[in-house]
This record gives C-alpha cells, sequence and structure tokens, in this order.
C-alpha cells in the first residue's frame, strides 16, 4: 500500500442518504488530511433478508427497535450516479475515493468505477462466493477480520490467494465489530499475532470512542488505519455515534503522522542533529571545588562534577585523581587536561 500509513476516513453510511452531507463529508475528510474518504455500496435486498433484525447498538441509535435492517439500509443506498459524481469530486479535492462493495454487481460496478483495490468489511469475511469475486479483479485487497479467529482468517486468505490474488496484495486489519468497542475488548496485539503467523501486511479498522487506539496501533507497526467519522454525532443514524467529529479526525491523523515520523529512524541509537547542540549544555564535566596552589595533587575532596560538559568528562574521574596542577586554580575552574600535568 505503499511506505507511509494509509488512512481511510470512513463515511460508511454516515451521509445519511443526503448527497449535500456526502459531499460536507468528503471536505470534512479533506480537511482532517486523510487519504481515502471510504463509503459503502450495496443494494439492500441483495445484503440483508427483509425479516434481519437490527444489531443492538443499530437500534439504540436510532431509537426503534421495530425497524428492520432492510428499512435501515433502502434508505442508506448510494445512486451509480452519486458514486461518479462523489468520486470526481472527491479526487478533485486531492483524496481519492474508496467504498466498500456488499454484493457482486457492487463489486463490479466499483471495478468499473476504476477503484486501485478493495476493501472487505468483516462481515463478509466468511462468504467465499464474495471472496472468489474479488479475487477475480487481481487487484489488493484490504481484509477486515472483526468477528473472525484465526481459522477464519486463514480460510479467507487462502480464499483470495486460490483465486488470483498474490500474498504482497493482501492487508489484514485487526478490528473488533461492536459499536463502540470497549477498551477492554480491543485486544491490540492480536494485530502483530496476525502479522507473524501469516506474514502479510496489518493494520486496524477501529471502532472505540477517541483517537488514541489507532494511534497505539501505529506505532505497533499498522500500515493501514480505518476509522469511522461523521459532522455530528448527534445525527440520527447507525453509526454517528461511534464515529470521531471532523476535529477529532484532524488530531488523529496528526497524531498519526507524527508517530508516523517518530518510527521512521534506523533503529540505531546515536545522537541526532537536533540535540547535538545541547550537548555540552546538558552535561557536565569535572570542576575544582575549592581554590587550590599550582603544584596540588588533586584528590576526590577537590572535585565536582558541574555543567557544562566541555571540559573533561566526568568518566575520566579515576584519571584526574592524583595529577598535579600546573597553576594556581580558583573555585569553580573548569578542569581541561591543559591544566594538569601528566
Amino acid at each position: 500500500m505503499g511506505n507511509k500509513v494509509l488512512i481511510i476516513a470512513e463515511a460508511g453510511v454516515n451521509h445519511n442518504g443526503d448527497y449535500n452531507l456526502a459531499i460536507e463529508l468528503i471536505d470534512a475528510a479533506v480537511n482532517a488530511g486523510a487519504d481515502f474518504v471510504k463509503f459503502q455500496t450495496f443494494k439492500a435486498e441483495k445484503l440483508v433478508s427483509k425479516s434481519a433484525l437490527l444489531a443492538q447498538y443499530q437500534a439504540d441509535n436510532l431509537g426503534n427497535a421495530s425497524v428492520t435492517q432492510y428499512e435501515m439500509l433502502k434508505k442508506l443506498e448510494i445512486p451509480e450516479l452519486w458514486h461518479v459524481s462523489l468520486k470526481e469530486y472527491a479526487e478533485g479535492k486531492g483524496i481519492q475515493f474508496l467504498s466498500t462493495a456488499f454484493d457482486d454487481e457492487s463489486i463490479d460496478f466499483l471495478d468499473d468505477l476504476g477503484l486501485s483495490f478493495f476493501k472487505v468489511p468483516s462481515g463478509e469475511l466468511t462468504n467465499k462466493p464474495y471472496l472468489i469475486h474479488i479475487a477475480s479483479k487481481r487487484k489488493p485487497v484490504i481484509l477486515s477480520t472483526g468477528m473472525a479467529d484465526m481459522s477464519e482468517i486463514q480460510d479467507a486468505i487462502d480464499v483470495l490467494i486460490t483465486h488470483g490474488i498474490e500474498k504482497k496484495q493482501i492487508t489484514v486489519l485487526h478490528c473488533n465489530t461492536e459499536y463502540p468497542t470497549p477498551m477492554k475488548d480491543v485486544n491490540l496485539l492480536a494485530m502483530l499475532d496476525i502479522k507473524n503467523k501469516f506474514n502479510v501486511q496489518v493494520g486496524y479498522s477501529d471502532h472505540t470512542l477517541g483517537i488514541e487506539v489507532p494511534i497505539a496501533a501505529v506505532a505497533l507497526g499498522a500500515c493501514v488505519i480505518e476509522k469511522h467519522f461523521t459532522l455530528n454525532r448527534l445525527l440520527d443514524g447507525p453509526d454517528h455515534k461511534a464515529s470521531l467529529e471532523p476535529n477529532e479526525l484532524s488530531a488523529m491523523v496528526t497524531a498519526i503522522r507524527n508517530v508516523e515520523l517518530a518510527t521512521s529512524g534506523t533503529g540505531r541509537k546515536f545522537p541526532t542533529d537536533s540535540e547535538l547542540r545541547n550537548k555540552n549544555i546538558a552535561r557536565k564535566s569535572i570542576h575544582i571545588n575549592k581554590t587550590v596552589k599550582k603544584g596540588h595533587i588533586i584528590s576526590n575532596e577537590d572535585l565536582i562534577m558541574k555543567r557544562p560538559g566541555d571540559g573533561i568528562s566526568p568518566m575520566e574521574f579515576t584519571e584526574v585523581i592524583g595529577l598535579r596542577t600546573k597553576f594556581e586554580l580558583q573555585e569553580d575552574t573548569k578542569l581541561t587536561w591543559d591544566l594538569l600535568e601528566r
């Protein structure tokens, strides 16, 4: 996916079926500095049966448990023409457009739209026909793993590879599919378990409240971060309450870029150019703590370690003991070798 952390701002269905709100979400993602703004592409009748119940968090957020998934999702479909327009608008603003497909028809549409890779949502991880169709496009895949165990992740990777995707094209996102995810259930180190077991690139799709967990994921080596965002958590809809608001999204992106820089070094310990100028100021050197005469034999009691550090290093303390002074030295004199007989 590249050398820098790829940040996906997940608008998802937070457009509430309103084109203008979708445009505003793109603007917010641009202003935050995200790399991609992502929506969801589906036909409700191909995604869910008309009798399927809402998830508890969806019912809570909608305030209406009697609504079915189908009724909710039907209002959140994005028409194909909107996709074209939203993609053009996003790219015109300097951000890449992305969407998650939930059925074969949507996969084909997004492929024709020219998306550079596919994002597999957690709910489709165990959908073998779907994975086979994704693999047939021969494009990189980001695979979310909410609700999955390691054997299910292995099976999904195997299906993708068997049907045309190279392992190096697969990035696996650790994820917990609860909105919001309790901190005790994040289990962030599982991301490293996935990386080590499957030898793939890894990232993290976050559903916690706040921004600290995705930042921690980057510090641990995530190369992709996905995070839901909204214009206002008080808006009606299933996902707003577990989403970041624009200022929080901006703060997350800034923090990730800072962590990215902080972890991009060689891994070898050495003083950097920016700190070398402070070296003599912060370190100490050997000083005389009382006035001594010429020819005085230096003892431990004559010495004190003080800043600055551009004299004889305290690490050479034992080498100074027993030497004679060439001159009378006043209290607080910084010792240098030219003041001593060696």
